[in-house]
């Protein structure tokens, strides 16, 4: 299942919906808004997207993660719009009969999202200014900070 909203994700209903008698292990991650970034206060993101290109790409990526594991249920949800500090901008649930393939179909899902889907966030700081952020300048600002 895949969807886009601009209402808050209900991520009890998204946890719910992925299970499964035939599973033992449902995973629920969410991506939140945190009150800084890089030490800089984050007030709110805001997401935008292309949604017919981003439904398609997230298709294809819960069609491969369906490939690499045995997943019997898959949810990718992705909000647009503002979230406020603490709310979920992302949810990403997938339960299997085993505990190992759901934690690495979740985490390869995360990643793959971040990373390929056509959906824009936006930082805007208590003091009104705002900075866009691309995935892959998020991926080398956590290589830059860990590598020193």
């Amino acid at each position: 299942m895949i969807q886009i909203t601009s209402s808050p994700i209900a991520t009890e209903h998204v946890l719910r919906a992925v299970g499964d008698p035939r599973c033992g292990a449902s995973v629920l991650f969410l991506g939140t808004t945190r009150a800084e970034t890089d030490g800089q206060p984050t007030e709110t993101l805001e997401y935008e997207c292309y949604e017919p290109m981003a439904r398609q790409i997230l298709s294809e990526l819960e069609a491969e993660a369906r490939r690499r594991w045995p997943i019997e249920q898959c949810w990718v949800v992705h909000r647009v719009g503002a979230v406020g500090i603490g709310e979920a901008s992302v949810a990403i649930a997938v339960s299997s009969p085993h505990r190992a393939d759901a934690f690495a179909a979740g985490q390869w899902l995360i990643d793959s999202v971040k990373q390929r889907v056509p959906i824009w966030k936006k930082e805007i700081s208590p003091d009104g200014r705002e900075q866009w952020q691309h995935p892959q300048s998020e991926a080398e600002r956590r290589t830059r900070m860990t590598s020193s």
